[in-house]
């Protein structure tokens, strides 16, 4: 999934920004990199239970929602307490930066690209792939819950099965 990909930019990112960017014996380096990891194993356990329980995966990809909304706030605070500029929607680094985001969606490019940037610039990147991250996530959200009005879940699938086997089966 796609929105998986960029949960692990958002990881590695973050696991670079917070040990490159944070006190040694700061909290909120564990807090960071483990809101991130949330977020990312989530989408896994989620897209893992999908076979067996919608709504279990839907559950996970919420709790993945709101870790990486913990951490969009984590990155804000940093900006913010430091005076440091959060880049506003619309203006040119913003839109430049989200252009590149929305184009690369392996980790590898950003492990790379971020060695050579600012405190400010690696926070905005990692707010912007949230973002785009927890839109992803929405939209999967979307297709899910289409799927499951159009399709049922496992119990609706073991009751049609059933119903067939019963059918082919009746004069048995």
């Amino acid at each position: 999934l796609l929105c998986y990909k960029k949960s692990v930019c958002v990881y590695d990112v973050t696991y670079y920004f917070a040990h490159k960017f944070l006190k040694i014996g700061d909290r909120t380096i564990d807090q960071m990199v483990q809101a991130a990891r949330s977020g990312k194993q989530n989408i896994v356990e989620g897209c893992s239970a999908s076979t067996t329980s919608a709504e279990t995966e839907i559950k996970l990809l919420n709790v993945a929602k709101a870790s990486l909304k913990e951490l969009l706030e984590d990155y804000k605070d940093y900006l913010r307490v430091r005076n440091l500029e959060l880049w506003a929607d619309g203006s040119d680094k913003h839109e430049q930066a989200r252009r590149v985001c929305a184009t690369h969606n392996e980790s590898e490019y950003y492990r790379n690209a971020i060695e050579e940037r600012s405190d400010e610039t690696i926070a905005n990147i990692a707010i912007i792939l949230i973002k785009q991250t927890d839109y992803l996530i929405k939209k999967y959200f979307e297709f899910i819950k289409q799927d499951f009005l159009e399709n049922g879940g496992i119990k609706e699938e073991m009751t049609r099965e059933r119903l067939k086997w019963r059918s082919e089966h009746k004069n048995s």
